[in-house]
């Protein structure tokens, strides 16, 4: 029973990777036409039709206002920031490279876990996270000009805002339903991204809508197939199937840009990558250990 549920995880988390590569397609197609911060707002007005529908189909609409406040008001702001500078950097870097960056946000989440939520993290974990951390450093390796690059930093900052969304996700889950957190979530990024995009508002081109469309399916399907990839299996046994992206991703940047990454970014993404697997495999023997 328990080998079949896992499938059904893994298969669920495999429609997400490749939901959200797609997704971030879009909005790097966005980006090349839009401001940062009208890219992050249309993504979340794109989305919100969908997530209303869901909430109405779970009959859920109650429970919206019973919820903490302050965690979801700092959800939308990091959201917000997060959205932004992720699709500044989607403008400058290839997918594949922000990415491999990007991925360095599961040692992120297990490093925050200590300050904010009390965990424990053990020596052999540390030395994985700084391991992982390495590999960030060999992808964002100085350019010619001996400088980091200024993208690859975004989203590395990206990351670190997606890992405190993460906690605060564990944190509010506690009380509140998914339904709330992911219509507010959309509801504050749509309504901060909006504003403090709408001096600078360029008009949306028709061209873009099918690129809008796009971006709200995927997102949508994303979300609800990572939820349920972590409903029905072992995070350990689900969480490595995540790094199926950057495969979508190289796919993705030669079908579409005709690029493909060079060997120091592909050689940074296989370190992160074996710290992140590695830190999966311990929490999973840590748990066997636990209960016999």
């Amino acid at each position: 029973m328990g080998n079949q549920t896992n499938l059904r995880g893994i298969a669920a988390m495999l429609i997400a990777a490749a939901a959200f590569s797609l997704m971030d397609t879009g909005l790097k197609l966005l980006a090349g036409h839009y401001p940062p911060l009208q890219v992050a707002a249309l993504r979340a007005m794109a989305s919100l039709p969908l997530v209303v529908a869901f909430v109405a189909w779970r009959g859920a609409f109650p429970s919206l206002l019973r919820v903490r406040w302050p965690l979801h008001l700092l959800r939308g702001v990091i959201g917000v920031a997060t959205l932004s500078i992720f699709a500044y950097a989607l403008k400058r870097l290839p997918l594949a490279e922000a990415y491999a960056i990007f991925f360095v946000a599961p040692l992120l989440i297990t490093s925050l876990s200590v300050p904010m939520l009390g965990e424990r993290v053990d020596r052999a974990r540390w030395t994985a996270i700084g391991v992982g951390l390495c590999g960030v450093l060999v992808v964002l390796r100085p350019t010619g000009a001996g400088v980091l690059s200024l993208a690859g930093l975004a989203v590395l900052a990206a990351a670190l805002g997606y890992a405190v969304s993460a906690i605060t996700v564990r944190i509010v889950g506690r009380t509140d339903s998914t339904e709330s957190q992911v219509f507010w979530l959309m509801t504050f990024v749509a309504l901060g991204a909006g504003a403090l995009a709408a001096p600078h508002w360029t008009a949306v081109r028709m061209d873009d809508g099918w690129v809008l469309l796009g971006v709200a399916v995927t997102g949508f399907v994303g979300q609800l197939a990572i939820t349920e990839a972590f409903r029905h299996g072992e995070a350990s046994a689900i969480a490595p199937f995540e790094y199926s992206g950057l495969a979508w991703a190289l796919i993705i940047d030669w079908v579409v840009w005709r690029t493909v990454p060079d060997a120091w970014t592909l050689v940074g993404a296989a370190i992160i990558v074996a710290s992140g697997l590695y830190l999966v495999r311990r929490e999973q023997v840590h748990a066997e250990s636990e209960h016999p």
